[in-house]
This record gives C-alpha cells, structure tokens and sequence, in this order.
C-alpha cells in the first residue's frame, strides 16, 4: 500500500460486527490492488451526510448497511432501476462526477445459489420469511430469475403483500404451511442470529429436497439450518450472498474480476476470530 491507496468504506448502525473489510481487504491484497476498505459507524439519520463525505474525500465507493439503504437511496444523483424498484442501495459508486447508486444483493444471492450450488430458480417454487430490505432484493432476484412462485411469510400482511408485489404475477402472501410445497425456503430475518434460539421455519415443514437458505450468518450453523439438515434438507448459509453481493461491488468499484475463493475464505476466517 502506498500513502494515498484508494479508499472505501461501508458505513452503517451498527458497523463493527462487518465482515466487510476483511472480505474486500482479502480481495484487494489477493490482486495487489493499492485499495483499503473500513468500516465506518454512522448514527441513523445522516446517510446524507455520509454520502456528501464521499463526494468531499472522493472515496472510491461505499457499501451501505441497516439503516441507511433506504436514505442513501435518495442522496445518490444516479440510481439503478433494480435499486429504484427496491428503494433501497448497498453500493455507491462513481459516473464521472455523479455519485451512483446500486442494489447488488438480489445478484449476490442469485450467484450464491447458481455458483456455489448449481442451483437455478427458473421454473421453481420459493418462500422467503420476511420482508425487509434484504428479503425484498431475494423476493425480487427470484422473480427475475423466473421462478413460478414466490410466497411471502411476514406478520405484517401489509408489508408482505408490498414485498410480494416486487416478484410481479409470480408474488403472493402465504401462511408459514406453505414451506411443505416449496423448492427453496429463505429466512430474510434476524431468527436465529447470534444466541438467539429461534427458528425461523418450524421443522415440520422442511422436507428432503428442499435447499433452505439463512441469511444470517453469525452464527454459521443457525438452529434453521440445523433442523433443515435434521429433516434431509439442503442447508445453506448466508456466507454466499455476502461475498458475491460484495463481489458486484467490488467489480463495479475496480473493473477487475474479485477473486471470490479469497473473499470466502477471508469471511469465514473473520467470523471464527473473537469479536
């Protein structure tokens, strides 16, 4: 690195948990880029003031998490179509002198199940559980990628019926019964995180066949991802998503192909460090 390496962050509320800047610091030495990559906390309500210091530190890009996607999302000058749809943004980026922004979590997330698990969800019948920001780019990601069915799961039936509008035709609510039908089951909530011993799906559902995806990934083995291998489903962790949306990003950022292998190994390798 030299005294003036490009420099990004990822700013959000909390932050320090991010495996973030090990996941692009990994990617950026693996490829000897003369890039850096912090994490930075900034207090809910001043994702504006992030984005002009991105604009006055001319940061070569900025990775967005709760809770600012939604208000980054309108002080971007440019948004992508996919981010419009969503509301939301993870990834800024420079156009020239406009600031852009991006979506790349439905991407990531289709690339988890594609690239790492052959997995294609054309034709396919899907139920995420919950509706917040990161369910509604799976929601989305699944319908473009022309699954039959995207059943929503979420206490507020408001809410659902918003986030399973964004899947089109193909969207619809669904009561937690609707696990027994379907291909792919996808927890898009906090369930399981941490300590918490919570079960985002009740086992009786899952079934031999089905891939079940936890998008929490602290911890890696979640009490879902436990009952799916219990009752002969395919368990996968929310390790995927994380490194291919942060994949996008870094492509989008550099131009260059992000050397995904380092980046998961990076993740996995943050994670099992004390915190």
């Amino acid at each position: 690195m030299t005294a003036h390496p490009r420099v990004c962050w990822v700013i959000g509320e909390p932050v320090e948990h991010s495996l973030s800047p090990a996941i692009h610091n990994a990617a950026f030495a693996e490829l000897g880029l003369d890039w850096t990559y912090f994490a930075v906390s900034v207090p809910d309500g001043q994702a504006r003031s992030a984005v002009e210091a991105m604009r006055s530190l001319r940061l070569a890009g900025m990775s967005v998490t709760m809770p600012h996607k939604h208000a980054v999302a309108a002080a971007a000058d440019v948004v992508s179509d996919r981010a419009r749809r969503l509301g939301a943004v993870n990834c800024l980026s420079w156009e020239g002198t406009q600031v852009c922004g991006d979506s790349t979590d439905g991407a990531g997330f289709l690339d988890a199940l594609r690239i790492d698990h052959g997995w294609d969800p054309l034709g396919r019948r899907a139920v995420v559980i919950g509706a917040g920001a990161a369910a509604r780019s799976v929601i989305a990601a699944l319908a473009d990628a022309g699954a039959d069915d995207v059943g929503v799961v979420n206490r507020s039936t408001t809410r659902a019926e918003r986030a399973a509008a964004l899947a089109g035709s193909a969207g619809r609510v669904v009561d937690p019964a609707a696990v027994d039908e379907a291909d792919l089951v996808v927890n898009a909530t906090p369930m399981g995180m941490g300590s918490d011993p919570t079960v985002a799906v009740e086992p009786e559902h899952l079934r031999r066949g089905q891939l079940v995806v936890d998008l929490v990934y602290d911890p890696l083995e979640t009490p879902l991802l436990a009952a799916a291998r219990e009752r002969g489903a395919t368990a996968v962790t929310g390790i995927g998503m994380l490194v291919h949306q942060a994949a996008h990003a870094f492509r989008i950022w550099t131009g260059e192909e992000p050397p995904v292998e380092a980046m998961s190994t990076a993740a996995v390798a943050a994670l099992a460090r004390p915190r």
